[in-house]
């Protein structure tokens, strides 16, 4: 392996690791839990590493994607750790999914897709925050408009 190639997946690795980060750091936002930004970046990072790697073993028999295949299952599994049920309320599920589409911004640097990689990320954000915010305003504004509403969104929290 040449030094061009080395400085190349260096710059791979360091732009997964930023962007999962990024990722992290809106959940760090919304959570204030620190290890939201380690959890996604360590997540986005090792995916872009597993993804280099597979492309450079070539045992006999044995196909690149194989590596690949289980990022994605790994990270399954990971994410189910971070699902809890609560009072019958299942939370975590966003977490979850976040950390599986912070995988494939890893994934993709891993492989080169720079663009895509970027714009995964920028995406990922995107959708975790748009939805809520649309969701709680527009049930507040039902809620209120039928004289149902409490005095605050916030008031429908469970204590």
């Amino acid at each position: 392996m040449n030094l061009d190639m080395e400085l190349t997946m260096a710059i791979r690795a360091i732009l997964a690791t930023l962007l999962g980060g990024m990722v992290g750091w809106e959940r760090y936002y919304r959570n204030k839990i620190d290890s939201e930004i380690r959890t996604f970046a360590a997540v986005s990072l090792g995916a872009c590493t597993f993804s280099m790697v597979s492309g450079f073993v070539s045992l006999p028999g044995l196909s690149p994607t194989v590596i690949s295949a289980q990022i994605v299952s790994g990270i399954g599994f990971l994410g189910a750790g971070v699902i809890l049920k609560d009072s019958g309320r299942v939370r975590g599920l966003a977490t979850a999914a976040s950390l599986w589409a912070t995988a494939s911004i890893g994934m993709a640097l891993g492989y080169g897709m720079y663009a895509l990689g970027l714009l995964n990320a920028v995406l990922v954000f995107l959708v975790r925050h748009v939805p809520d915010w649309r969701h709680e305003d527009s049930t507040y504004q039902i809620e209120q408009q039928a004289g149902s509403a409490p005095s605050s969104p916030k008031d429908n929290l469970p204590s």
